[in-house]
């Protein structure tokens, strides 16, 4: 509590009041007023005032392992310190509550807890629901100006929950031992961390969620969280200045332009990045839609690039009335015979409702390698898919230049789009990198090999042309009755 020490003479005012008592009320006031706006600072969160819609898509997740990659300013921080009070208070809007809930919050130092993470926390917490504080440095009736090591809060259930601080630079030795309700990572932890901290929520089947600007490459958290996501077991979004609409304008575009386009896509965008650079840079989450009835008269052919050790990969693709493609479903498997595949492939159709020849055969692109024949069997691939009733197509265009470029025009025109049960295509995309020379790493892109032969089979993705004026549309009426007449006039 603030001491005050007043020397002032009181000056009376007319009512029999003074100067001095009136400035006193009016900071008691003020103060009063503050502190309400406070405790009410989670209640805003919760009526929907200052959460937008990827906030509210993590909060709603039912995902175990949750990730929010996000720029700076994005409003990350602000939904993990959220969901930590959810969990700890028993108040979470999307989960089942439980009662005396244990959870941590991981920093990277404990100066960044300080300044971060358990900033947030204190700002969201009402106050009447702290038990107690323990702290590892500083007066805990000041908090926000030490290190806290535990914060004992008041659960709807009527128990306590403690909501425990670590640092990383801690290593791994500290956070052992403990059986947890969750983790929260504010930004990227060592893998050795993440995986203790797994171990941790193991007993409880707790969860681990994460909010962080990816800057340092391509580490673990693109290789086993952001490639492997699947919106189930690892769900991942990401979150970019634009997406917090409490983010005047005039500050996002003073911070464009004062990074470089290397650091805008990560402190912008929250995107992954890497000296060699993605290929499909124009693809995103955007790209990625839940799955829907598609209409018979959408479905085109199946796409294959074959594989007997490496994985064979074929997609499912549609086109509707626009020129929009979607890939709607996915076989991906290695180490099986052909045989097998064909087996595969025609079960999905089957489920798919898959249009077929008169004879019940299921036309496909795939890679023209697939006619090469071998001493040990005179039969090729595609012979031996044609007597699968795979009525496969060899004369596919493997211009890779050519058709990474049509593939990006795609999707830069938003006219492709994948299935999120597409899980290997969609993988496959988000790790295709260019390497020396200008070539694509020749590493896990089956799925894009075959994507690519589909689009090369298809009309150019450019913009659509602005309708014709009235002037064209009689130049064009015109041109079309003068040719009428000369090939009237000569027979033709």
């Amino acid at each position: 509590m603030i001491k005050r020490f007043y020397t002032v003479t009181p000056m009376l005012l007319p009512d029999g009041g003074s100067a001095e008592a009136d400035v006193i009320n009016r900071i008691i006031e003020i103060e009063k007023e503050q502190k309400r706006r406070k405790d009410a600072a989670l209640a805003t969160y919760n009526a929907g005032e200052k959460v937008h819609k990827k906030q509210l898509a993590f909060h709603k997740s039912k995902s175990r392992n949750r990730w929010v990659f996000g720029g700076n300013r994005s409003g990350k921080t602000e939904c993990g310190a959220v969901e930590c009070l959810y969990m700890a208070l028993g108040i979470h809007p999307y989960r089942e509550n439980r009662k005396d809930v244990f959870g941590w919050v991981v920093s990277l130092s404990s100066q960044v807890q300080r300044d971060v993470a358990q900033k947030k926390i204190l700002h969201y917490l009402d106050k009447s629901r702290i038990v107690d504080i323990t702290m590892l440095a500083g007066r805990k009736e000041y908090p926000e100006n030490g290190i806290i090591d535990q914060i004992r809060v008041r659960n709807a259930f009527g128990g306590v929950s403690v909501i425990g601080f670590k640092s990383c630079d801690q290593g791994r030795e500290k956070f052992q031992g403990s059986s947890l309700d969750f983790v929260w990572f504010d930004e990227e932890p060592p893998r050795d961390i993440y995986e203790e901290c797994r171990m941790r929520v193991l007993d409880k089947s707790g969860d681990i969620f994460g909010t962080m600007t990816p800057l340092k490459g391509l580490t673990f958290a693109y290789t086993d969280l952001y490639l492997k996501a699947d919106g189930d077991k690892i769900w991942c979004e990401f979150m970019e200045w634009k997406d917090n609409p409490y983010l005047p304008e005039s500050e996002i575009e003073a911070l464009t332009s004062a990074l470089s386009s290397d650091e805008l896509e990560s402190r912008r965008y929250g995107r992954f990045h890497s000296a060699e650079g993605l290929v499909y840079t124009e693809f995103t989450e955007e790209c990625i839609i839940e799955p829907f009835d598609v209409p018979f008269e959408w479905q085109d052919t199946l796409s294959i690039d074959p594989g007997l050790n490496n994985p064979l990969s074929c997609h499912w693709y549609c086109t509707d009335y626009d020129g929009n493609v979607y890939v709607v479903a996915e076989h991906y498997a290695a180490g099986k015979t052909v045989d097998w595949h064909a087996e595969r492939i025609r079960e999905i159709s089957s489920s798919l409702g898959w249009h077929t020849d008169g004879k019940g055969r299921i036309r496909a692109l795939i890679d023209s390698a697939a006619n090469q024949k071998t001493l040990a069997s005179p039969r090729s691939v595609s012979d031996l898919f044609f007597e699968q009733g795979i009525l496969v197509d060899t004369k596919v265009n493997k211009d890779l230049f050519a058709g990474i470029s049509r593939v990006k025009q795609a999707f830069s025109a938003k006219k492709l789009f994948i299935f999120k049960n597409c899980v290997n295509l969609i993988r496959e995309l988000k790790g295709y990198w260019w390497g020396n020379d200008d070539v694509p790493l020749k590493k896990d892109d089956h799925a894009l090999d075959e994507l690519r032969y589909y689009i090369m089979s298809k009309r150019q993705f450019a913009p659509p042309l602005p309708a014709p004026t009235e002037i064209q549309k009689d130049k064009e009426r015109l041109a079309r009755k003068i040719e009428r007449e000369r090939r009237a006039a000569f027979n033709l």
